[in-house]
């Protein structure tokens, strides 16, 4: 038996992680304007974050069509797949898992169970991961799914934003809001609350934000597992995973938020993502 796993661009795993564990990643698309691009495809994170910095406006992002998902399930039968598992980005806030669900009744060869993660960026990388080594130990298809929407259940995501730009941009504030919070260095706090991203308080600076994100690491330390942390452009990446290690001894994976959160979040976003075992 081979169960394969799917998920879309939003889960934001670095793509040699995406490609140890054979996961098949369909994109989503980025409008600017009436510039269309696949994301990661045809228009890079770097890229993106200068197209922003140029632009008044934000991009919009468009869900993959069920065809781009129905292309990759068969792809996958024909490498031999015997069963799919699809983990998608929270459907609470992307139409994406109603087109894998499309896509999936166009299949009768295997069969195929979309999952909701209920979660964003690398909260549904780490529940991707946690179902890829399951499949690759040869679990059931109803095994992996039952992890899958278990997982969707436990998973904690937490970030802190470095500019309100991007909430000016797309008007969920106005201008004076605005620059007063910048003036101030006030860092909002967001967290992923049933499958939508909520505030869930602000920092004064960005070192007291990042003792903020740490601190809830370890409010949680020794239930963790799978502890990944996201980022979009931060050159102080690395010395905040250092400010994690004392709090978890494994593996700590660290992607770059891509153009569907990063259009909200913006440039300087930082957060983690984390199992938390019953």
């Amino acid at each position: 038996m081979s169960i394969r796993i799917v998920t879309d661009s939003s889960c934001d795993l670095p793509e040699a992680v995406v490609a140890e564990h054979g996961v098949r990643v369909v994109p989503l698309s980025i409008r600017f304007g009436d510039e269309e691009f696949i994301d990661r495809e045809q228009l890079t994170t770097a890229e993106f974050w200068a197209r922003c910095s140029q632009q008044d406006t934000l991009p919009e992002t468009a869900a993959p069509a069920p065809g781009q998902f129905e292309q990759t399930y068969r792809e996958l039968i024909a490498e031999g797949a015997t069963g799919i598992v699809v983990v998608s980005l929270s459907g609470a806030l992307s139409a994406t898992m109603q087109s894998a669900e499309l896509a999936a009744r166009s299949i009768d060869e295997v069969p195929i169970r979309v999952v909701d993660s209920r979660s964003v960026t690398l909260g549904v990388g780490t529940i991707v991961l946690a179902c890829a080594r399951l499949a690759a130990d040869g679990a059931s298809i109803d095994e992996v799914e039952a992890l899958a929407v278990d997982r969707a259940s436990r998973t904690k995501v937490f970030g802190a934003l470095d500019t309100l730009e991007n909430l000016k941009k797309g008007g969920r504030i106005g201008n004076a809001k605005a620059l007063l919070a910048t003036a101030l260095a006030i860092k909002p706090i967001i967290e992923v609350v049933d499958g939508a991203v909520e505030q869930s308080g602000k920092q004064r600076t960005r070192s007291k934000a990042l003792k903020f994100l740490v601190d809830k690491v370890a409010e949680y330390e020794g239930r963790i597992s799978d502890l990944a942390v996201l980022h979009a452009d931060c050159s102080d990446v690395d010395q905040f995973v250092e400010l994690l290690r004392p709090h978890y001894d494994g593996e700590i994976v660290v992607g770059e938020i891509g153009p569907v959160i990063g259009t909200h979040a913006g440039r300087g976003t930082i957060g983690v993502a984390f199992d938390v075992r019953a």
